[in-house]
């Protein structure tokens, strides 16, 4: 197991910079997962981890020990590619070894390292077939008993389940996390699918164009996102957010920067029965989504288009609704798209949006 830092790390391409002072301490014997869409600079930073990519300034360190002069293969780092990477010449068993004859390790070794590794990910009984008669998950197993034989310090993964159907990247997703916990290393993963994300990693680090948006543990960044982008790229259906000048009736008591207002589609209480403190917004159903246990609608409302989802509640079928979101579940973020918290200014009170005259009403900048 080694922790990972990176020392204001930098990356360009010619003349374009694609990471630009990005500071991170990866934990050691954490499941870290990096996401952001594509081009944010998350795989460059793994690549330059693994040694695959020069860095242009800054350090890497893994363990004790500066590695940005370090051949890859000398980093203890073992790295699982998005398209598998494996010999189709060679049987299940020569793929796995491949590396170990590489190595030096002597016969005996390598047969006791890849008897007990198939074990632990299901290969045993496929050993002398060829890649091109497994299955996407069998070959997934492949690669990454490949990488477990080397024993190393770190896992690096690049979107190792993209390749995969939803059913087996869910299977995959469970094996991978079950894998993490028997063998205790340093998981680095990489994915633009932030369901991956949340259900993997111990830590999520949010990326958007070569810079951090936000690292913190799965919960935290859903119910206490830092600003606008990881707001709307963590959950589905993304947080709803207003421009605050195009929500009528809404206004604070305070000085501050108010730019966006923000919630969540759950958080919303559909054509409440009872009088609700909070945000009154009135609108059109554009679509219904019935996906079991819950339901999913997009509104149009004055202040813009938004999400509601409810569980365990029947289809809403009129056209027009009325919803009210609570006082302590809307988020407030400034012009620049950072998050406002709720200690700044000390009180809510109700709002309505309509298709009347706003409503003149003072609110406190908060969000849980």
């Amino acid at each position: 197991m080694a922790k990972i830092v990176l020392r204001n790390i930098s990356k360009m391409y010619k003349d374009e910079t694609i990471i630009s002072n990005l500071n991170l301490t990866i934990k050691d014997g954490s499941f870290t997962v990096l996401v952001g869409p594509s081009g944010c600079g998350k795989s460059t930073t793994l690549r330059m981890i693994a040694g695959l990519e020069k860095e242009s300034g800054g350090e890497i360190w893994i363990g004790d020990k500066c590695v940005n002069n370090t051949q890859p293969g000398y980093r203890d780092v073992a790295m699982v590619f998005q398209n598998y990477a494996l010999y189709p010449t060679m049987s299940v068993r020569e793929n796995i070894e491949f590396g170990l004859k590489n190595r030096k390790v002597p016969k005996p070794e390598r047969e006791t390292l890849i008897r007990d590794i198939c074990e632990i990910v299901g290969l045993t009984p496929h050993l002398d077939k060829k890649p091109q008669n497994l299955s996407g998950g069998q070959r997934q197993r492949v690669a990454l008993a490949r990488a477990m034989v080397k024993k190393p310090k770190v896992f690096i993964l690049d979107e190792p389940l993209s390749n995969l159907d939803a059913k087996l990247r869910n299977q995959m997703r469970t094996e991978l996390i079950q894998l993490h916990r028997r063998l205790g290393s340093t998981f680095v993963y990489v994915t633009h699918d932030q369901v991956e994300a949340m259900s993997m990693g111990d830590e999520i680090v949010v990326m958007n164009k070569g810079v951090i948006q936000q690292a913190d543990s799965p919960m935290k960044l859903y119910n206490d996102p830092d600003n606008v982008f990881t707001a709307q790229f963590i959950g589905t259906p993304a947080m709803n957010i207003f421009n605050y000048s195009a929500v009528p009736g809404l206004k604070v008591e305070s000085e501050a920067n108010i730019g966006f207002v923000g919630f969540r589609a759950e958080h919303v209480l559909m054509n409440p029965k009872d009088h609700s403190e909070g945000l009154t917004v009135e609108g059109e159903i554009i679509t219904r989504e019935s996906l079991g246990a819950e339901n999913i609608y997009q509104i149009h409302s004055a202040a813009g288009v938004f999400f509601v989802k409810t569980f365990l509640a029947p289809l809403v079928y009129e056209d027009h609704v009325k919803v009210v979101i609570p006082d302590h579940c809307l988020y407030y973020f400034d012009l620049d798209g950072k998050r406002i918290r709720g200690t700044e200014v000390p009180y809510h009170a109700a709002a309505k949006v309509q298709n009347s005259a706003p409503n003149k009403t003072l609110v406190s900048v908060g969000g849980v």
